[in-house]
């Protein structure tokens, strides 16, 4: 089980928000293997030279220094932290705080020091977190799946799950009367049919809670059709696994949920792609930094697309959204389109991390706007 801290919206507008003298974002590739983290620990302590190298070129003030490079220090140095990891390590540090977090995502380890953190990195582990769950769900039995990225499936227990459809119910079988005779036969089934699923819904709610993972159901017929209509969890995929789940192994769930969950990726950016399109011959996209920042600074974007590797430095204004661009990444300025990328989320878009090849034109940001511009 990896594992994992992804950061919920009220978190990621809280780290937007964060101002600091010194505010470092380091991005880190890990490993759930125990064995092989020593590679990261050695790739972190490099990044944190880094950062201190950058903050000493401007005369950073040299308590605040070691006040910042003891908490990071002290990270690299907890061997318990280190003992459970995941495939990406994402450190927010400031003299004066640290906030970790493990994601699924396989991200480019990096370094950003400015006067706010970098958080573009972070869309990519909240829009595509390349893990799920698999609710196997038949009459005769139900579990329920995780599957992540490099690692085994595991089933995952889960209290008060009922054990299949007859039990649910109270009963050997789903084909007798109800006590006071009104149900029988296929309406009586479908009946309690629908009691399993909201069994087996109230047993995921805690689990499932607060979650965005995507969930993946392997079921057939009315039961799919009833756990999707009841189910409470808003991240169910619309395409499910359409054969018994009885015969088929955790392993064999997770091969075959694997075309699923890439399925409903491409699916979204595809509907984007195309709103793009449209959009464009309504004067309502931009591919353009400059136009993206004094959008997003008016709460002008609907929808954004960003590449989260890139990096261009700079400043924008707070007041109209002009952008400076540097030709420096120094410890003063920030990346443009991180900044962008606050704005716009801050504002209420919907913002998605992707590749630059998923950007329409292979830009490094694509804007649908609310309005013409």
């Amino acid at each position: 089980m990896l594992h994992l801290d992804i950061p919920t919206r009220n978190e990621f507008s809280r780290l937007a928000d964060k101002r600091s003298d010194g505010a470092v974002s380091i991005y880190l590739k890990t490993t759930p293997v125990t064995e092989n983290v020593p590679a990261s620990r050695i790739e972190l302590k490099n990044l944190i030279r880094e950062a201190q190298t950058q903050l000493e070129e401007i005369d950073f003030d040299k308590r605040r220094l070691d006040a910042l490079l003891d908490g990071l220090n002290d990270l690299l140095d907890d061997d318990e932290f280190w003992r459970f990891q995941a495939n990406s390590l994402a450190i927010f540090a400031t003299p004066d705080s640290i906030r970790t977090y493990r994601l699924a995502n396989d991200l480019s380890s990096m370094v950003q020091v400015s006067d706010r953190f970098h958080l573009k990195p972070l869309f990519r582990a909240i829009t595509f977190p390349h893990s799920a769950f698999i609710l196997a769900l038949s009459e005769n039995a139900v579990r329920l799946v995780e599957m992540n990225a490099d690692l085994p499936a595991e089933e995952i227990k889960v209290p008060a799950m009922p054990k299949d459809a007859a039990s649910a119910a109270g009963k050997s079988t789903l084909n007798d009367r109800t006590f006071s005779g009104r149900i029988h036969g296929s309406e009586g089934q479908n009946v309690r049919l629908e009691q399993y699923v909201r069994k087996v819904d109230a047993a995921l709610r805690p689990i499932l809670a607060g979650r965005e993972t995507p969930l993946v159901l392997a079921a057939t017929g009315r039961l799919a059709e009833l756990f999707k209509q009841f189910s409470s969890y808003n991240n169910v995929l619309g395409e499910t696994i359409s054969e018994s789940p009885d015969r088929l192994t955790a392993a064999e769930l997770v091969a075959r949920a694997r075309p699923v969950l890439d399925a409903a990726y491409a699916e979204q950016i595809a509907e984007i792609r195309a709103l793009f399109e449209r959009r464009t011959g309504e004067r309502r996209t931009t591919t353009d930094i400059s136009d993206a920042a004094r959008a997003a600074t008016f709460g002008a974007v609907q929808t954004l697309l960003v590449d989260i590797d890139s990096v261009t430095a700079g400043f924008i204004d707070d007041e109209t959204g002009a952008v400076t661009f540097v030709d420096t990444d120094d410890a003063k300025a920030y990346g443009v389109v991180d900044q962008i990328t606050a704005r716009a989320f801050a504002s209420g878009a919907t913002v998605l991390g992707v590749r630059r090849e998923d950007i329409p034109g292979g830009n490094e940001l694509a804007a649908i706007l609310r309005y013409p511009h």
